[in-house]
This record gives structure tokens, C-alpha cells and sequence, in this order.
């Protein structure tokens, strides 16, 4: 009944989370340029930076990644050794 239970709670969080997508919304663009120029060529062209961020962002994922396959490599060694004990 527990999974039954915990598959239900994950399916709503999708939801919730899927459609929360559509009330978040990035910068709005720059102003037209003044004198009628062509707003294509003209004017502030810069968008919000994401570089910083997303590299250090990954490089989080990936020690913390590394940390636990880590964890479960030295879990999976301490706990073959003492089956290994038990047999002999």
C-alpha cells in the first residue's frame, strides 16, 4: 500500500512541477531603439548570462555524483568482505 501511496505523491509532484513551467518567465527583451531604427540591429542585445552559474552548477552534480557512487562502491566492498567471512 506504501508504494501505491508513494507513486501517487510522485506522480502529482510531476504534475505540479510540469506546470508550474508555464508561470515562469525569463527578462523581458530590451526597448525598441529611438528614431524608428531597426530594432534587430540596433539597441542592447544582451541576454541574461548563464555561463557562471550552469558550469559551477554541473560541477556540483558531478561531485556530488562521483561522492555517492563512491559511497556505494565502499558499502558494496565492506559488505563482500563480511559475506566472504561467513563462508569460510
Amino acid at each position: 500500500m506504501k508504494t501505491f501511496e508513494a507513486t501517487i505523491i510522485k506522480i502529482c509532484l510531476i504534475i505540479l512541477l510540469a506546470g508550474a513551467a508555464f508561470l515562469v518567465f525569463s527578462q523581458p527583451p530590451p526597448p525598441p531603439p529611438q528614431g524608428g531604427g531597426n530594432p534587430r540591429t540596433e539597441g542592447n542585445r544582451n541576454g541574461a548570462p548563464i555561463d557562471g552559474g550552469l558550469g559551477i552548477l554541473l560541477a556540483m552534480g558531478a561531485a556530488y555524483g562521483g561522492k555517492k557512487l563512491y559511497q556505494a562502491y565502499k558499502k558494496k566492498k565492506e559488505t563482500g568482505e563480511e559475506e566472504s567471512d561467513k563462508t569460510t
